[in-house]
């Protein structure tokens, strides 16, 4: 397109996101893949749960018998479904196994990225 108007005019072109940018998926791209029988599937591409030591502490926290990691998310993120950030920086796979420990001891950090005082190591 040559008309300098026409291209200040054009529509710009959207980028779509799949998940919200408090998402533990949020930035991933999807790829594809054809299967044998000519399928297309479109999946996410992996994602890999960054190392404990680049988060800045906030505090810690002691597990309770009965303790949900929901409850723990909202408690102290304020949002119940960022359960995947107390899961990150203590090398959870699974959130829930967090909980599952009376007396374990929870890194709550700030998000990754943030920088804050450096960890103490023990």
């Amino acid at each position: 397109m040559s008309d300098p108007l026409k291209r200040l005019l054009a529509p710009l072109p959207l980028e779509t996101r799949l998940f919200p940018p408090d998402s533990r998926y949020h930035g991933l791209e999807t790829t594809t893949l054809v299967d044998e029988d000519g399928e297309t599937v479109v999946y996410l591409k992996r994602r890999f749960v960054p190392p404990p030591e680049v988060f800045a502490d906030l505090t810690e926290h002691v597990v309770s018998d009965g303790e949900r990691i929901d409850r723990l998310a909202h408690r102290y993120l304020g949002d119940a479904e960022q359960f995947w950030r107390l899961a990150d920086p203590n090398r959870a796979m699974r959130a829930e196994d967090l909980v599952e420990e009376v007396g374990r001891r929870l890194r709550i950090t700030l998000p990754q990225g943030v920088p804050g005082a450096p960890r103490e190591e023990s």
